[in-house]
């Protein structure tokens, strides 16, 4: 199946500062993936990169089309959602729904106003007049209802309290979500999108560390919980990292056979986040 997202030898500098370095990955359709890094790590440049914001070094594919030239085919297919806000701010609500009625051929809106309609946002209310979460709110609501293959979402949470953050990622789930779409979803919070993850891109000092199925992260990082009588005996393992939790040593391994360090504790998958920690502390 044809990737929606082909990056090969993507490259991009400010100055002197390389923010992006040989980043070559590809991303097929039908795929939840996180992209976790730092600040500084690069995120935000790569997904720039992408939307056709910036230019760059490199082939970037998206949706069959580069970015930069065919910007306006890559959007019309793709939904992106920021941390800030891109809405007009002196607009009403009804008009930003009447405008993207008029500029997207893809726009449903009645499936706008059922997403709407279990909110407290009101039509005539103007855009600057609208909480932080509800200008989310009606930005999700704007990019369910249209038809994209791409949905990309920029830290789209960030700020807002976790009974929204669970509502978002339900109705990423539910509303748009299907085997011929992709999201992309760059966040700092990875333990609260780790449960609908199916891939996950570590970024470091702008370069890719690691590209995996949840599946493959699960075989090859484990946690292992063990007495201080066992800890000599796993570290002699060589652990990515180590730290103490109620008397206990608590140790990440990378490629450990799990038959030899099951006498040694109680192991089980390592989350994301623990992961995350351990490459950004060691050598990836």
């Amino acid at each position: 199946m044809e990737a929606l997202i082909e990056l090969e030898n993507v490259g991009k500098s400010y100055g002197s500062t390389r923010a992006l370095h040989d980043v070559g990955l590809e991303i097929p359709p039908g795929r939840i993936v996180g992209l976790v890094g730092p600040n500084g790590a690069g995120k935000s440049t790569l997904l720039r990169a992408l939307t056709g914001g910036i230019t760059y070094e490199g082939h970037i594919r998206v949706l069959g089309h580069e970015p930069h030239s065919g910007r306006h085919k890559v959007m019309a297919e793709t939904g992106v959602i920021h941390d800030v806000a891109v809405l007009p701010p002196w607009m009403k609500v009804a008009h930003v729904i009447d405008f993207m009625q008029g500029v997207q051929p893809g726009f449903d809106r009645g499936k706008c106003m059922e997403y709407l309609a279990s909110t407290s946002i009101g039509q005539g209310k103007k855009v600057k007049q609208l909480s932080k979460g509800m200008k989310t709110q009606l930005h999700l609501a704007l990019v369910l209802a249209t038809r994209t293959r791409l949905l990309i979402l920029d830290e789209p949470t960030h700020g807002l309290d976790i009974l929204f953050r669970k509502r978002l990622y339900t109705s990423v789930l539910d509303d748009y979500f299907d085997e011929e779409k992709t999201v992309l979803i760059s966040t700092h919070q990875v333990e609260e999108v780790e449960h609908i993850l199916s891939d996950v891109i570590f970024l470091r000092e702008g370069k890719v560390i690691l590209y995996r199925t949840m599946d493959d992260l699960r075989q090859e990082f484990l946690q292992v919980i063990a007495s201080r009588e066992q800890a000599e005996n796993v570290r002699a393992l060589g652990p990515l990292t180590e730290h103490e939790l109620f008397g206990k040593k608590v140790f990440i391994m990378r490629n450990a056979d799990r038959a030899v360090i099951e006498p040694l504790g109680e192991v089980m998958n390592a989350s994301v986040a623990d992961i995350f920690v351990a490459l950004m502390g060691g050598d990836a």
